[in-house]
């Protein structure tokens, strides 16, 4: 008989650990990580896109300051042929 009540004790007692869920602490604390992380996240995401702007415009920079070509300066001096 005590067998059986140590069985039972032990059944409400894990049911009770299992169905009770994460404390407001726990909780409070897995809502600031998943702040930091969405934070760290967008972060990234803006620096990236940033320097992927800032890369872009240096190039067309550098296309627009190249000297001209010699088929570009070909074409422009040759009359228009019809």
């Amino acid at each position: 008989m005590t067998k059986l009540f140590s069985i039972i004790a032990v059944a409400i007692l894990a049911t009770t650990f299992v169905s009770c869920g994460p404390s407001a602490e726990e909780k409070a604390k897995m809502e600031e990580q998943a702040k930091r992380t969405a934070d760290s996240i967008s972060a990234a995401l803006s620096a990236s896109l940033e320097g992927a702007m800032n890369e872009a415009a240096a190039t067309t920079d550098s296309s627009a300051m190249a000297p001209a070509t010699t088929e570009t300066a070909t074409t422009a001096t040759e009359p228009a042929k019809h």
